[in-house]
């Protein structure tokens, strides 16, 4: 008995023994307790109301209910809207005023400010200030900056006996207006972005650089910008969306105006659902806007992508 007992129990170990590697191996679906708060989030956040505004987009929707199915009805009334195409243009125009800007902008300022002073120091506090400001407080700025007669702009001119540009009610000078408020405001972002990255780039490289006396230009087009690359892509991905969502300075400051000459996409989105209480057309609209914002920054993802794998 004894002797049986004692031949089983090696194998009792092995089993165990191997029962406990297989256990180290296997997925641990316990750990999933970690990214379930992000999940829920996500999900609660973002997706459900994505689904939420696809379901309305085909409901004859208002303040009281979804109403009737009406298909896709809301899209074609939407694209049949003039002032609806007029908004997507405008905001095309905003994108292709701002990103550029913001990407170049930045990428000098945080040339120029990539050093271990004091004075770039405080330089870099001062330029990424203005990015923690609400848009109420920064369309006051401008506000102030841009209005007729009596506005800074205006005074400046004044003195050199200059009419100033009527950057709030001239149709071909509104949108560049609202353009340059939003540069002010959104500049710290893409600097620091930008900052982040060039201090990665190890110093050796330019040490090799500069004992092949190579130019300051050629310095940055051969070593800065390649190795910034991915930082420069992920700036533009990032402007691109937050620009598509222009709402408070053109609400702000022209109202959307002069004939819907600065209306982007979301103030549209707002009069017609909360104005005129036409969820289902304001649902559409949404949709269309988040399709053109995942078109543009897939396409600027794939696009940078391909260029860089053929470098």
């Amino acid at each position: 008995m004894a002797e049986a007992t004692l031949s089983s129990s090696p194998s009792t170990a092995k089993i165990a023994a191997r029962q406990k590697v297989q256990d180290v191996n296997a997925p641990l679906w316990r750990n999933a307790l970690f990214v379930a708060p992000y999940l829920f989030f996500f999900v609660t956040l973002l997706i459900v109301p994505l689904l939420w505004g696809i379901w309305l987009s085909l409901h004859k929707a208002d303040a009281f209910g979804a109403g009737r199915f009406v298909g896709f009805d809301n899209y074609v009334r939407l694209f049949k809207d003039k002032i609806f195409i007029q908004a997507v243009g405008n905001t095309f125009y905003f994108v292709l005023l701002t990103v550029p800007t913001l990407a170049i902008i930045g990428l000098l300022l945080a040339l120029a400010l990539n050093r271990k002073t004091k004075m770039a120091a405080a330089l870099r506090a001062v330029y990424f200030s203005s990015s923690v400001l609400s848009v109420t407080i920064v369309t006051l700025i401008w506000r102030i900056v841009f209005i007729g007669n009596f506005g800074l702009l205006a005074t400046i001119y004044g003195w050199f006996g200059v009419p100033a540009p009527a950057f709030l009610s001239d149709p071909s000078l509104a949108m560049i207006g609202i353009a340059i408020a939003t540069v002010w405001w959104c500049i710290g972002l893409p600097m620091m972005l930008f900052l982040s990255a060039l201090q990665q780039v190890p110093a050796e490289i330019y040490e090799a650089a500069a004992l092949d006396n190579a130019s300051r230009w050629r310095t940055l087009w051969y070593i800065t910008l390649p190795s910034i690359r991915r930082t420069f892509v992920l700036v533009l991905i990032i402007q691109v969306v937050l620009q598509f969502q222009l709402f408070g300075q053109a609400k702000l400051m022209t109202l959307g105006g002069p004939n819907n000459v600065s209306k982007p996409i979301v103030l549209y989105i707002y009069e017609a659902a909360f104005t005129k209480w036409d969820l289902g057309l304001g649902a559409a609209a949404s949709e269309v806007l988040f399709i053109l914002i995942l078109i543009a920054a897939m396409a600027q993802y794939f696009i940078s992508r391909r260029k860089g794998e053929e470098g």
